[in-house]
């Protein structure tokens, strides 16, 4: 085998440091970043918050970068800190003297002060802070409350807390008493071998008393019979209530009310008390206790309209502005090769592309919101009804970028307009063809189904094909079956289920 070396030209993008970083800031959303910004300012002594409006040193930067060529191509940070080379040493920048004695309840921060940025909140905001972060109660720690206050003999209570655990969040138990009953006996002990089934379905009717009501039940049929049973005994039609959940539940549900008429013997009028006495009921009942976690979303840019236009702002509340330590960057040296300058020199070239990866994950989100809103204008003045067709290779195509930047800019970014705020995804749809051979959007077409169903007649609900015909006659041409994924998206049910009496 013969070694030799052989000349080769070619081209290949690199990821270098900083483009990557530039990637990662901008598909995060607007916690994420906080939550980075926060990080970097941590661990990086060159970072600083800006408290006023003043521009940051990266602005001054740039601006001077735009200068004629015939400036030195240092910039105005590399400028100042030689400048501060030459005046300012560590000896000077210390004006404190440690007091040779202390009195013994003093602290720290009432001799000192810091020198360094404050970036810790204050001690209320804190506190604040920590008492809104608790863990809610679980339906099961609701259930084993109400267990430890209800008098039991201690197998009693070992079954309930086995018939507890097996309750999901919506309040239904997911196990089998004959699966609780297999368990005990295959315990050791003569205690667990006398358990009968019998005595497991005693535990699960007091269980069944609990709060809420309904809690602890194996279907939908009895969950209602629980909670109708529970009713005061002057309830109105609380009788026939009670039989149509046990026996004719499936009825209900089908929404075949000529058949429950025929089997209760009710008249119209009678059945409708009857369905609005059961609709008045929880069909899950562990819901209202289940902890949830809340989601905050912080909109990432404002659209206003201001003498008539409509206009997009970012969100000053979403990041602060930083800015470059000059007190910090004034220590480092150019000449200077020691471990201590050569931290700060990189903690400052860091520093440096992090506010550069902000400002242009700033420009091109603001970018991108702006070409959304010119063409989505419709929307903006009448509402889902006038929303353009429009995908990512139309707002690449404009602002000149790769779909997938477009991609990362509008995931997880919200803007608030007065009509809510809506994730920059949502302004995003197919078309649909009309008659006059233009396109509508998709999302224009789900919002005149939704408009159609609630104006329905509730006796006589819009079948698919109705609405498609309803659709074709304002120049949408959409087929059925287009129109029943678009209503099972929205989670709309079928006409049969949407038929009502009441």
């Amino acid at each position: 085998m013969k070694q030799a070396l052989h000349l080769k030209i070619g081209q290949q993008l690199t990821m270098t440091p900083q483009l990557q970083q530039a990637i990662r800031l901008l598909q995060l959303s607007t916690l994420d970043l906080q939550q980075e910004i926060q990080e970097a300012l941590e661990s990086n002594p060159m970072l600083d918050v800006s408290e006023d409006d003043s521009p940051s040193a990266s602005e001054a930067q740039e601006s001077n970068s735009q200068a004629p060529e015939t400036q030195p191509e240092t910039t105005a940070s590399a400028a100042a800190e030689a400048e501060l080379d030459d005046t300012i040493t560590p000896e000077d920048n210390w004006n404190e003297k440690i007091p040779e004695e202390l009195s013994t309840d003093s602290n720290w921060e009432d001799t000192f002060q810091s020198s360094g940025p404050n970036l810790s909140q204050s001690k209320e905001d804190f506190d604040s802070f920590e008492s809104n972060d608790t863990a809610e109660e679980t339906l099961q720690d609701h259930l084993h409350w109400q267990l430890n206050l209800t008098p039991m003999s201690d197998i009693d209570r070992l079954i309930a807390t086995n018939i507890i655990d097996g309750i999901n969040p919506d309040g239904y138990l997911t196990i089998n008493l004959e699966e609780i009953l297999d368990h005990f006996h295959a315990q050791t002990g003569e205690q667990f071998e006398e358990v009968e089934l019998d005595e497991i379905e005693a535990v699960l009717h007091r269980i069944q008393q609990f709060d809420p009501a309904g809690v602890a039940c194996r279907d939908l049929s009895e969950c209602l019979s629980i909670q109708l049973q529970q009713l005061p005994p002057e309830t109105l039609w609380k009788n026939e209530a009670i039989k149509v959940a046990q026996q004719y539940i499936k009825l209900l549900g089908a929404h075949d009310y000529r058949q429950l008429m025929r089997k209760t013997r009710l008249k119209e009028p009678q059945l409708q008390q009857v369905i609005q006495l059961i609709q008045g009921l929880n069909p899950k009942p562990g819901a209202s206790i289940s902890s949830s976690t809340a989601e905050y979303v912080i909109p990432d840019v404002l659209v206003t309209k201001q003498q008539g236009e409509w206009r997009v702002h970012l969100n000053p509340e979403v990041s602060p502005k930083l800015r470059i330590n000059s007190g910090y960057a004034g220590l480092v040296k150019r000449a200077d090769n020691s471990s201590d300058n050569t931290y700060l020199k990189n903690h400052l070239q860091e520093a440096r592309w992090f506010i550069k990866s902000l400002q242009s994950r700033n420009e091109t989100l603001l970018k991108v919101s702006n070409e959304i809103v010119k063409r989505q204008v419709g929307f903006l003045e009448h509402g889902e009804e006038g929303m353009k067709p429009m995908v990512l290779h139309d707002i690449a195509e404009a602002v000149e970028m790769h779909e997938s930047t477009i991609s990362r800019v509008t995931t997880q970014k919200f803007m608030h307009t007065h009509r809510g705020i809506f994730e920059l995804k949502y302004f995003f749809s197919s078309h649909v063809s009309t008659a006059t051979g233009g396109a509508a959007s998709s999302t224009a077409i789900r919002a005149l189904i939704k408009k159609m169903v609630a104006a329905e007649n509730s006796a006589k609900p819009l079948s698919d094909n109705k609405i498609a015909q309803f659709l074709d006659e304002q120049g949408f041409k959409v087929a059925r079956r287009t129109i029943a994924k678009y209503r099972e998206a929205m989670g709309i049910p079928p006409s049969n289920e949407r038929k009502r009496l009441v």
